[in-house]
C-alpha cells in the first residue's frame, strides 16, 4: 500500500467531511475562538481530503459558505446582546489590543469592514463581534456577511481542493523526480529566508548596517561617501538597495552567460528534468489556474492591476511615485523585449498566441518581480520596521507562484524563470535607489481597500473577456 492509499483510507465519509468543513468555517469565523484556531490550515487540509475523494465542488463550497455565514452571525449576535460582558471574556481580557485593533478597522471602513475584514487575518474573527457591540444594522450586516462569505468560500477551498486532486501524482512521482522536487522547494525557501535576513541586516537597525556605519566613521573618504548616500529618504544609507543591485546584476550576468554557453546544446539538464516533472504533474485544475495567471501577468493584466493606483497617484498629484512605478514597468518591458530578440531562445512549447515569441528571459516572471517588488517597497516605507517582513514575504510568494505557473503550462524553461527573476530584481534595485536619493512625502492616507477591489475587479474582467497575448 502506498502513502496515497493510506491517506485515502483515513479520509472521513463524504457526509462527515462536509460537516467538518462547515464546522471549521464556522469556528474560524467565530469571535474569540477564531483567534486561537489555525483556520486556514484546517480548511486547506479538509478541502484537500475532499478533493482527493473527488467530492462535488459546489457541495464543498456550500458547506464552507454556510459555516462562515453562521460563524459571523453568531459573533455578531454575541456582540449585539453581550456587548458589556465581552471585554471580560478570555482571551480578550488578556489581550484588549485585539479588540482595539478591530474597532479601529471597523470605525475606518464602516459596513465595508464586515466585507473586507473576513480576508484580513488579525481582525477577521473580531469584526462581526465589534459590529454587534456598536449596534450595526442587522440588515446591513446580513448583506455584507453573505457577500463576503460567497467570495471567502472559493478563495479558501479551491487551493486545498486542487491539492487533493493531485495527491496521487505528487506522492507517486518517480524517485529521481521526487528528489528534484524536494531540492527545488528547499532552494526556493532558503533563498527567500536569506533574502529576508539580509534585508533586515542591512536596514538601519541591522547589525551589518551598524558595523559598516562604525567603520565608515574612521576613514574620512568613507565618511564623506556615507554622508552623501544618507542624504536621501530617512537619512539612511540605502545599503539594502545597493546590495540588491550588486548581487542581482552579478547574478543576472553570470546566469545569462551560462544559458548562452549551453544555447547550442539545447536546454540545461535541470531544465529538461523540471519540465518533464511538471508535465507529469499536469492536471486540468493546475492548467486552468496557470492559464489564468498567464493572463494576469501579461500586458492587459498588469495594466488592470496598476491603472486604479496610477489614476489615484495622478489625482493626488504624486507624480514622483507615478514616474517611478511607470519607469520601472517601462524599463523591464524594454529589457524583456531586447533580451528575447537578442538571445532568441526557443520555448519548450509555443501555443498559437505565443508564435514567434522567444523564451529568455521570462517576461511574466521579471514583470511579476518588478511589480511585486515595487509594491512591497512602497508599502514598507509606510510601515514600522518590525512589520515590513510580511509585505516582502507576500511579494516573494506572488512572484514565485507566477514564475512556476509558466512551467506548469510548459512555455518556459526553468532557467528562463531564473534569468527573468534576476533581471526583475535589478530593475527593483534601480527604482529603489532613485526613489531613495531624496526625501518624499508619505503616500498615506490611501484608500487601499477601494483601489485593491477595483484592481481585482479589472483583473477578473481581463481573465474572463480578453484573449491571452
Amino acid at each position: 500500500m502506498n502513502l496515497a492509499d493510506a491517506l485515502y483510507q483515513l479520509t472521513p465519509s463524504p457526509t462527515l467531511l462536509l460537516l467538518i468543513i462547515a464546522a471549521i468555517a464556522l469556528v474560524e469565523s467565530l469571535a474569540l475562538v477564531g483567534l486561537l484556531v489555525p483556520g486556514v490550515v484546517l480548511i486547506t487540509a479538509a478541502s484537500s481530503l475532499a478533493g482527493h475523494q473527488e467530492l462535488a465542488l459546489p457541495a464543498i463550497m456550500l458547506a464552507a459558505f454556510l459555516g462562515a455565514v453562521v460563524g459571523d452571525w453568531a459573533s455578531f449576535w454575541l456582540g449585539y446582546t453581550q456587548h458589556q460582558r465581552v471585554t471580560r471574556l478570555w482571551p480578550l481580557s488578556r489581550h484588549p489590543e485585539w479588540l482595539a485593533q478591530g474597532a479601529r478597522f471597523f470605525q475606518r471602513y464602516g459596513t465595508l469592514s464586515v466585507f473586507f475584514g473576513r480576508f484580513v487575518g488579525p481582525v477577521r474573527p473580531m469584526i462581526p463581534l465589534i459590529a454587534g457591540m456598536l449596534r450595526m444594522s442587522p440588515r446591513a450586516f446580513t448583506w455584507a456577511n453573505l457577500a463576503s462569505a460567497a467570495l471567502w468560500a472559493p478563495a479558501y477551498v479551491l487551493p486545498g481542493y486542487l491539492l487533493g486532486r493531485t495527491w496521487q501524482q505528487l506522492l507517486d512521482i518517480p524517485e529521481g523526480s521526487r528528489s528534484l522536487l524536494v531540492a527545488l522547494a528547499i532552494i526556493l525557501v532558503v533563498l527567500a529566508i536569506v533574502f529576508s535576513w539580509l534585508r533586515q541586516q542591512v536596514g538601519r537597525s541591522g547589525r551589518l548596517y551598524r558595523l559598516l556605519a562604525n567603520g565608515a566613521r574612521r576613514h574620512p573618504v568613507m565618511r564623506r561617501l556615507w554622508l552623501s548616500q544618507s542624504a536621501g529618504a530617512g537619512n539612511e544609507v540605502p545599503l539594502a538597495s545597493w546590495l540588491l543591485l550588486i548581487l542581482s546584476l552579478g547574478g543576472a550576468s553570470g546566469w545569462t552567460l551560462i544559458v548562452m554557453q549551453h544555447g547550442s546544446d539545447g536546454p540545461l539538464a535541470m531544465d529538461a528534468r523540471l519540465n518533464a516533472l511538471f508535465a507529469y504533474l499536469a492536471s486540468p485544475g493546475l492548467e486552468a489556474f496557470s492559464q489564468a495567471l498567464a493572463r494576469v501577468g501579461d500586458t492587459y493584466g498588469v495594466l488592470a492591476l496598476v491603472l486604479p493606483w496610477g489614476g489615484w497617484l495622478l489625482w493626488r498629484g504624486r507624480f514622483d511615485a507615478f514616474a517611478h512605478i511607470g519607469g520601472g514597468l517601462g524599463l523591464i518591458a524594454l529589457l524583456n523585449t531586447w533580451g528575447k530578440a537578442f538571445f532568441a531562445r526557443a520555448r519548450p512549447d509555443a501555443p498559437d498566441y505565443l508564435t514567434g515569441s522567444m523564451a529568455y528571459p521570462s517576461a511574466h516572471t521579471s514583470t511579476a518581480v518588478v511589480l511585486a517588488g515595487m509594491t512591497a517597497a512602497f508599502i514598507a516605507h509606510e510601515l514600522p520596521p518590525q512589520q515590513r517582513h510580511w509585505v516582502y514575504w507576500g511579494a516573494i510568494l506572488y512572484a514565485m507562484i507566477m514564475a512556476l505557473s509558466r512551467l506548469a503550462i510548459g512555455v518556459h524553461w526553468f532557467s528562463d524563470l531564473v534569468g527573468g527573476a534576476l533581471l526583475g530584481l535589478v530593475v527593483c534595485a534601480v527604482v529603489q535607489l532613485t526613489w531613495q536619493a531624496k526625501p518624499h512625502a508619505p503616500l498615506t492616507p490611501c484608500p487601499w481597500v477601494w483601489l485593491t477591489g477595483t484592481s481585482l475587479a479589472m483583473v477578473a474582467a481581463r481573465i474572463a473577456w480578453l484573449p491571452p497575448i
